[in-house]
Formats: structure tokens, sequence, C-alpha cells
């Protein structure tokens, strides 16, 4: 394979999940992951990870800080199935147990460059009052048994969700060899670049 006709390219993507916004919660951490298709193969870094734990600040604005470090990079034939980054937060509930804070997901952004993504989260619900008190009375709540499915359209209608809290995941995104591969991904004034993939 030659550099001048290049069969696949890259996507680096670095960056930090920063901070988070959780007014009801504290002493929060965070896991993530990376959901990706067929044609995607991760070929450096880490596809997942699972944070500190931190409280909040004494400011006024009350944020969760984590700023986690986020490093991998991807190579791919076809723009389909573009990375997204699932984040799942995690917290102590009134017993101590470990429950389901939040989930939320994201595309990695499609352009080169710094940016920056606020998520919001949402929590799975139990359906019926008294799903809700044996769940509260159990220490067990409801949660997906794989994050990965946030990412996912299928089955996710039927599912009962909660908004609860914001994610902000800053990412620095480097791609090579997508403009010789005929995909043009630099930003411009007339066409935003943000609809490739069909996203």
């Amino acid at each position: 394979m030659t550099s001048s006709n290049p069969s696949v390219f890259l996507l680096m993507v670095n960056g930090q999940i920063e901070t988070a916004s959780f007014p009801e919660y504290d002493d929060l951490y965070c896991k993530y992951c990376f959901v990706y298709g067929h044609d995607w193969a991760p070929t450096a870094g880490l596809e997942e990870g699972i944070s500190q734990i931190t409280s909040k600040g004494r400011d006024s604005s009350q944020s969760l800080v984590w700023n986690f470090p986020l490093d991998i990079t991807f190579k791919s034939t076809n723009p389909f199935g573009w990375p997204q980054v699932v984040v799942s937060v995690y917290g102590p509930d009134t017993f101590g147990n470990d429950v389901v804070r939040g989930y939320g997901a994201v595309h990695v952004p499609f352009t080169p460059g710094k940016h920056s993504r606020t998520i919001p989260m949402f929590v799975p619900e139990s359906t019926s009052r008294l799903q809700r008190f044996t769940s509260w009375f159990m220490g067990r709540r409801p949660e997906f048994t794989d994050p990965k499915v946030v990412a996912q359209g299928e089955g996710r209608e039927v599912t009962r969700v909660r908004s609860q809290g914001f994610v902000t995941i800053q990412f620095h995104i480097v791609t090579k060899d997508m403009k010789k591969l005929g995909y043009d991904v630099t930003p411009t004034e007339q066409t935003p670049a943000t609809h490739l993939a069909g996203t």
C-alpha cells in the first residue's frame, strides 16, 4: 500500500471527559466506551476506561471535574458507523450502593480540530409504582446490562427514561487520508460537515 493510493483513512481522537453537572448527586465517577461500525478498527489507544471518583467543587457552579483522558486511533474504509462515545455515570445511593446516575452518547466530531460537546444524560425508569418502590427498597435501580445499547436505536423506543444531568467532553480530532478516499470533512461556510454518514 503506497501513501499516494491509500485504502483506509485514519481518525485520531484525543481529549478528555471534562466536567459533569448533576445537581442532586455528588461523589460520582464515569465509565466510557466507544461504539463503532463493522468497517472500523481501533489501531492504538483505549476503547474503554473508568475515571476516579470526584466531588463537587466549592465554587458556585457545583461542577464535578474529572478531566479524564480519551486517546484512541481508528482506521476505516467507510464513514458508515462513525464512532460514538458512550458515557455512564455512577455514584452511591442512600444505602451506599453504586447505582447509575446517567447514560449518554455523542458522535466523535467529523471535522479536524478542537471541539466541545455537552451530552444530556438520562436514566432508565421503572414502569410501575410497585417496581419503583421495590427497586428503591432493594437498592437495585433499573440499568442497562450493556451501556453500548445507548448508542443504538433498536429497542430504545420502548424504554422509559428520565433526563438527569449533563457531561461535557473536549475533543481534539485529526484525520488522515480521508480526502484521498473522496471524503471531504473540511468545514465550509456553505455546507456544515456535521451530516456525514447519515447522522
